[in-house]
């Protein structure tokens, strides 16, 4: 048996793999899958790329071999919620979600929302990063902050508002003595279109989900001034906000829901699934090879865990946005 390939061919090939996947999905016809994963976010972004690994593993390991991933855009969110709330009792479709879709429905005044859905899984957390070009002239996060302060700097964001970059940008700025509501900053459609504006020297800082960039960071074209998790991050050399001086702890996570409805079979099935999953070889390096911490929880724990961040982020939303 040949040497395991590193972390960054391993990702490689699962990216080769995903590319794949999402090339043949418009040919396939629904009826030939028995399992369909909708993303609420363009193709590329850090939803779609979760979603596209578990696709992959599931089918590596044999433990759904017919499963489909497709994108369905609008309304931060909004519209991919709402076919999957719709589809009552469909325990074929699955919606990749995580906190930015708490915060887009927040944020657009959403018809629907993620409690009437069913909860199945959280699968992975992770920290937000503060991210500048390899040539930027800042060397660390405090000298970054010097000329924030003065007007002087653009900064970006690769989520919607109330999403997870744009929230953890608002909590930073206030820290550091800016006011969140006036800030101003862009935002673009996914970690694609704003790693283009970051080497096009269109802003000068993002504030992005690091796993979206590790590989861009490996390759030396990107460099992190800081991380908002709780500790540092495994291979990145940078400080946490908190080492830096700031009272800011930040984390997104990524997760599943059924449509509403379901039978207490047809949800113990899919709960099962996703636990045999979490125990295998393969998505433990998975999860390695992308800088994803653990972070599962199912069920009722997970519906709880939903309930208590609904509430932070439409704290958060009220704070930073008036609404």
């Amino acid at each position: 048996m040949g040497a395991r390939p590193s972390p960054p061919a391993r990702r490689a090939v699962v990216a080769a793999g995903l590319l794949a996947a999402a090339a043949g999905c418009g040919a396939l016809g629904r009826e030939r899958h028995r399992l369909r994963v909708m993303v609420p976010t363009a193709a590329g972004g850090g939803y779609d790329f979760t979603a596209r690994t578990l696709a992959v593993v599931l089918r590596e390991t044999e433990l759904a071999p017919d499963i489909e991933v497709f994108n369905l855009t609008g309304g931060a969110g909004a519209a991919a919620l709402s076919r999957l709330v719709h589809e009552s009792g469909n325990e074929r479709l699955l919606l990749q979600m995580g906190l930015g879709l708490l915060g887009g429905a927040r944020a657009t005044g959403a018809a629907v929302s993620v409690g009437d859905a069913t909860p199945l899984a959280r699968l992975i957390d992770e920290p937000e990063a503060v991210v500048v070009a390899a040539g930027s002239p800042y060397p660390a996060f405090g000298a970054l902050v010097d000329d924030w302060l003065s007007g002087g700097l653009a900064t970006g964001v690769g989520s919607h508002v109330g999403g997870p970059d744009h929230l953890a940008l608002m909590l930073i700025a206030e820290a550091v003595g800016l006011a969140p509501r006036a800030l101003p900053h862009e935002r673009f459609d996914g970690g694609g279109d704003l790693l283009a504006a970051l080497l096009g020297g269109r802003v000068d800082f993002v504030v992005s989900g690091l796993s979206e960039y590790r590989h861009a960071i490996e390759a030396g074209e990107l460099r992190v001034l800081a991380v908002t998790g709780p500790e540092r991050s495994p291979g990145i050399d940078a400080p946490t906000l908190q080492e830096a001086g700031l009272d800011v702890e930040f984390t997104n996570w990524r997760g599943l829901l059924a449509p509403p409805g379901l039978a207490t079979d047809a949800r113990e099935r899919l709960v099962t699934l996703l636990t045999r999953l979490h125990g295998t070889p393969e998505w433990r390096g998975a999860r390695r090879d992308n800088g994803w911490p653990d972070a599962f929880l199912t069920g009722d724990r997970f519906a709880r865990f939903l309930d208590e961040e609904t509430r932070r982020v439409n704290d958060l939303c009220r704070r930073f946005l008036g609404k």
